[in-house]
């Protein structure tokens, strides 16, 4: 052999001698990645799966694969509200770790597109006391269902994907089923009262997921030298909480009438305070629900009509004809508004009445005795220019002012005024008196006298 050729085989040699070398390295390296203590997310999912709960679902399936933790979803719902319910059941399906369903605690209930996530798990669980089904509608918006796959299609689904993960092919609900159904059905494959209780019962359990079989470490340590697992809890945030919570037709419902309703009292006072801003930040809140659930144009119209009628005939001043077609109005936009929803999410027909009838109390009752007292009191105030009056405090600028037998509140024009000045009364602000120093004081009785208070043994003091 010559020298060359020794030397290539010797490099041949240290080339695979490093190679192997380097695979050792990286495999000690990764599985020093690994997290050396098993970990559980719990995510709760409570109300209609709108666009932020979808969001929220598919941010924490990404973080358990980021992870490697198992994903224990607790689930209570009616389904979908305008949201793609098979690509968000997929996303379950294709997840690499485990995704365990737990419908719980009672009264929980899951429906529609609820089941497709049961379906789509590595494992379902249900809680004693909890409903499950029907499966129809998928969508809580009517005017989704045309988008959707027909029975058979869903049938179809659920079958392939329990084929997937291992389980039995699970009933399709038509009604709702008590947990112990849907056991004996095959939709569930385990009972739990509660989450701890469930990953008692699922660890050791072997689930089938995207990347291949899984074996679950869930249990909680309760004695020493068992493994620890690391659980944590998750829901939505503070800010995703409120507008999870403006996505329902009875809630945008409530917050219209209350801002409308502060947003007419606002139109019977001379300036704009708190009630006027509370108003328009509950519009807002209300409008950004309209964006997510469907409504009626017409129905909407007729309740905002309603509330103009209603709040014309209160600067009318009267009772008439318009508050009666008002409340017509009201009522028929109230049931119209949200018709293209499911009749879970749909608003009651008892908040209707309820606001139906509050709505006639205050804008055919209150703000209009409200109103007319202001009139009266505003009346009185203009018949007090020109009189003369006593200041029983220091004005700088405002301070107490006694005119015509009553103490008023009273505003100085040129400077401070100090205490038993006499003033006379030169305007009214709403219902401030402006008031000046009397140069030249007239007769005692342009003055109101100051009342008497009479002793209870019936002398006077």
């Amino acid at each position: 052999m010559s020298r060359a050729a020794l030397r290539f085989a010797l490099l041949a040699v240290a080339f695979a001698l490093l190679s192997g070398a380097f695979v050792l390295l990286t495999r000690d390296a990764s599985a020093s990645a690994q997290p050396a203590t098993p970990s559980v997310v719990v995510a709760k999912v409570d109300g209609s799966i709108d666009r932020t709960v979808a969001g929220y679902l598919a941010d924490q399936i990404a973080e358990a694969e980021r992870t490697s933790a198992t994903l224990v979803i607790q689930l209570d719902t009616a389904g979908t509200l305008d949201q793609d319910a098979v690509a968000l059941a997929r996303r379950v399906l294709d997840a690499t770790v485990p995704v365990v369903v737990w419908v719980g605690p009672a009264p929980a209930k899951v429906q529609g597109a609820g089941l497709l996530l049961v379906y789509a798990s590595s494992l379902a669980a249900v809680g004693p006391g909890v409903g499950v089904g029907p499966l129809e509608p998928l969508d809580l918006i009517d005017a989704r269902q045309a988008e959707l796959p027909p029975p058979s299609q869903v049938r179809a689904l659920a079958d392939s994907w329990a084929a997937e993960r291992g389980k039995p092919a699970p009933e399709l609900p038509t009604a709702e089923l008590t947990a112990q159904q849907a056991l004996d059905q095959g939709i569930a494959q385990v009972a739990a009262a509660s989450i701890p209780d469930l990953l008692d019962r699922i660890d050791g359990r072997t689930v089938r997921t995207a990347s291949g079989v899984v074996t679950l470490r869930t249990r909680i340590a309760t004695e020493r030298g068992e493994q620890p697992v690391d659980v944590r809890f998750t829901s939505l945030g503070p800010v995703d909480r409120v507008l999870h919570a403006m996505a329902s037709p009875a809630a945008i419902y409530l917050l219209l009438v209350l801002g409308l309703a502060a947003l007419a009292f606002e139109l019977t006072q001379p300036g704009f305070g708190f009630a006027g801003f509370g108003g328009l930040a509950m519009l807002a809140l209300a409008a950004y629900g309209l964006v997510v659930v469907p409504f009626s144009i017409p129905g909407l119209g007729l309740l905002v009509l309603g509330v103009v009628l209603l709040e014309t005939d209160v600067l009318l001043r009267r009772l008439g004809v318009l508050t009666g077609l008002g409340l017509a109005a009201f009522l028929a936009g109230s049931l119209l508004s949200f018709r293209g929803v499911a009749p879970s999410i749909d608003v009651s027909p008892w908040l209707v009445g309820s606001l139906t009838v509050a709505s006639a109390l205050y804008y055919g009752f209150a703000l209009t005795v409200a109103l007319q007292s202001r009139d009266r009191i505003t009346s009185t105030q203009r018949g007090l220019v020109g009189l003369v009056g006593e200041t029983r405090g220091e004005l700088k600028p405002e301070g107490p002012v006694f005119v015509k037998g009553t103490l008023w509140r009273g505003r100085s024009a040129n400077g401070p005024i100090p205490p038993g000045t006499r003033v006379r009364v030169r305007g009214v602000d709403g219902l401030i008196l402006r008031v000046e120093p009397e140069p030249n004081p007239g007769p005692a009785a342009e003055a109101a006298p100051e009342p008497r208070l009479d002793r209870p043994d019936g002398s006077e003091g």
